[in-house]
């Protein structure tokens, strides 16, 4: 046998003799590199906790700067042909799915909301209801309701409880700054306005509108034919109002009582002739004094409002009309049942028609008479007097501003139980006073057992008279009467307030600012019983 038979014979048997002999591995290629062995990543943590000396740092790993240094899967070069395969297997899936085993609402909500967060479906309706009833009485119904009636189903139906929507506030629906609203903004706010006065309104009592430059007319005719109970319209800082808008509030509203325009632009005629129609059930009436609207005062005081109880007018902040010329004759004649009557920053002429008769009863039922203003007063003892002289219930009186009054006059008004006297000067330009004022208790022998605030603030009384005040007021008051007194840029001394302070024990409210015969520390405003016996222990 030649050595090369031999040879492959020795080298087959040796083959076929090691059954379990590893094959050889292949030879590389030249220039092909050795694959690395495949590791298992390991997502990066998106926090680093450090310890400081006495806490614990959480430091985040998710910054704009280490964004880039977490790990992300990549995605495997697949041809298109295969994506649109597996997209379509997916959603065939999918629909199989979705077709066998559909989510009831609540279980969506139990998904949605988790088990620690769902209190607010597991309370009673009722017990949401009166929730709902407390934050309506502190931020209004609109638009607390609209918004949480979004939440869930069992939120939804307790903000649908009519007993909610009886005070409603719609406030202006502001948009851009300098854009004016379009066509349909504006309809898409009345058709929301129709819905809410359709489905929340029916029990609707006190309604407010603020800040609406247009529409009005549209509001208060959709309020005034879906809302039988309606008994109070205000219109805060509106414009656009007409007498058709008012027209139909007393057409449809037969409970209105409460007529509020203040700071609102109206049409006179039609308000007039709204009052002259429809003035018999008005009990309240409130509105901003201008030259064209005198002639709203001029239908009251013919007696287009028998019933009228409050009757308010006060005057814009840059108004130059603040003089008016009034007849409190015809005013009481008008309106004998009137029990409030305000004036604010108007300067009061009274209109004297004819001496008064003995019938005449004049206000008998008036409860607070204000006149407050910053400038000056025409009132006079003489006109205060032919105008509470029937007055014998009064208990607030407000002269704030009324300098030509003096002690005597008010000692010879008929109220014996008055509650609340303001009497202070406050004026915003330099006025001077027309003498110095005496015997103040003549005010404190007629109304100290009764008197709960006073205010005389500025007023030029002496240090003598203001002693003699206080201390007769100390004595004939009870303990527990008093609870406000002002006494700012008076000549009020220590030994003068001691005995006042010592004395009454329910004293809320102490301003002693500007009071020049005070020692330094103690010319300051109080306002709880703890500082005023704080101030007591410094005047000892």
């Amino acid at each position: 046998m030649d050595a090369s038979a031999q040879s492959g014979g020795t080298g087959g048997g040796g083959t076929g003799g090691d059954a379990t002999a590893r094959k050889p591995t292949p030879k590389r290629k030249e220039g092909e590199k050795a694959r690395k062995a495949k590791r298992a990543r390991v997502s990066r943590p998106a926090f680093t906790i450090q310890q400081g000396e006495d806490m614990l740092l959480y430091i985040s790993n998710t910054s704009s700067q280490s964004e880039g240094l977490l790990w992300t899967s990549r995605r495997k070069n697949v041809s298109k042909a295969k994506l649109l395969k597996n997209q379509k297997k997916k959603k065939k899936t999918v629909c199989s799915k979705s077709r066998l085993k559909r989510k009831t609402v609540k279980e969506e909500e139990e998904d949605r909301f988790p088990e620690e967060d769902r209190w607010g479906q597991l309370l009673p309706e009722e017990v949401l209801v009166n929730i709902f009833q407390m934050l309506v009485v502190q931020d209004g119904a609109v638009p607390f309701l609209c918004r949480v009636s979004r939440v869930c189903r069992l939120w939804n139906a307790a903000a649908a409880t009519l007993t909610l929507w009886r005070k409603v506030v719609v406030s202006h629906c502001w948009i851009q700054p300098a854009r004016g609203q379009t066509e349909k903004t504006s309809n898409r706010i009345k058709e929301t306005f129709t819905w809410l006065a359709q489905n929340r309104f029916s029990q609707l009592s006190d309604f407010t509108l603020c800040h609406w430059a247009t529409s009005v007319d549209f509001a208060l005719e959709t309020v005034s034919e879906f809302c039988p109970h309606l008994r109070s319209v205000h219109l805060s800082y509106c414009r656009g109002v007409t007498g058709s808008g008012l027209r139909s509030l007393g057409l449809h509203s037969r409970n209105l009582q409460r007529l509020n325009l203040q700071h609102s632009e109206f049409q006179v005629e039609g308000l007039v002739d709204f009052l002259e129609e429809h003035g018999k059930q008005i009990r309240q009436m409130l509105f901003t004094r201008s030259h064209r609207n005198d002639k709203v005062l001029a239908a009251i005081a013919k007696g287009f409002c028998p019933d009228l109880e409050l009757l308010e007018v006060n005057k814009k902040l840059d108004s130059k009309d603040t003089e008016l010329s009034v007849c409190f004759q015809s005013l009481q004649k008008a309106c004998p049942k009137l029990k409030i009557f305000r004036m604010f920053n108007i300067q009061i002429q009274h209109k004297a028609m004819r001496k008064r008769g003995e019938s005449e009863a004049g206000f008998p039922l008036l409860d607070e008479f204000c006149i407050a203003n910053t400038e000056y007063s025409y009132m006079t003892d003489q006109v205060l007097l032919d105008v509470l002289f029937g007055s014998t219930r009064l208990r607030v009186l407000d002269l704030r501003g009324s300098t030509r009054i003096t002690t005597f006059g008010l000692a010879q008004l008929p109220c014996p139980k008055l509650e609340c006297l303001f009497w202070g000067q406050y004026f915003t330009k330099n006025i001077g006073f027309t003498s110095v004022k005496k015997n103040l208790q003549l005010l404190m022998e007629k109304w100290g057992p009764t008197l709960q605030q006073l205010d005389i603030t500025n007023q030029p009384f002496t240090e003598a008279d203001l002693e003699v005040a206080l201390a007769f007021l100390a004595q004939v008051a009870e303990a527990d009467m008093l609870l406000s007194l002002n006494l700012s840029g008076t000549k009020i001394t220590a030994q003068a307030l001691r005995p006042v302070v010592e004395r009454m024990t329910s004293l809320g409210y102490l301003n002693l600012s500007s009071c020049r015969n005070l020692p330094r520390g103690v010319k300051k405003i109080y306002r709880s019983q703890e500082e005023i016996q704080e101030l007591l222990t410094n005047l000892h």
